[in-house]
């Protein structure tokens, strides 16, 4: 059994993948964490450094834990640090 997750990227997450968005299949009993590792294996370096200072959004809430297990049709936001004033 597979979840499907669709992930939208912002910012310098967006410039890393050249996506504005995606979907990836992942296990049923996949996390959030799994997701991330997932991402930066499939995009590479550069998106695997990005990531380790991104937030993540679940469905519009934000997580604080990535051991979260990603429901089936899961949306997932990918945030970089925003500057700005």
């Amino acid at each position: 059994m597979t979840t499907t997750v669709r992930i939208r990227y912002f910012a310098g997450a967006r410039g890393a993948v050249g996506l504005s968005e995606e979907t990836v299949a992942m296990p049923a009993d996949a996390t959030v964490r799994d997701l991330v590792a997932e991402l930066g294996g499939k995009h590479g370096s550069k998106l695997t450094r990005v990531l380790t200072a991104c937030s993540f959004l679940l469905d519009g809430v934000a997580v604080r834990d990535l051991s979260i297990v990603l429901p089936d049709g899961a949306g997932v936001d990918v945030l970089p640090p925003f500057a700005g004033g």
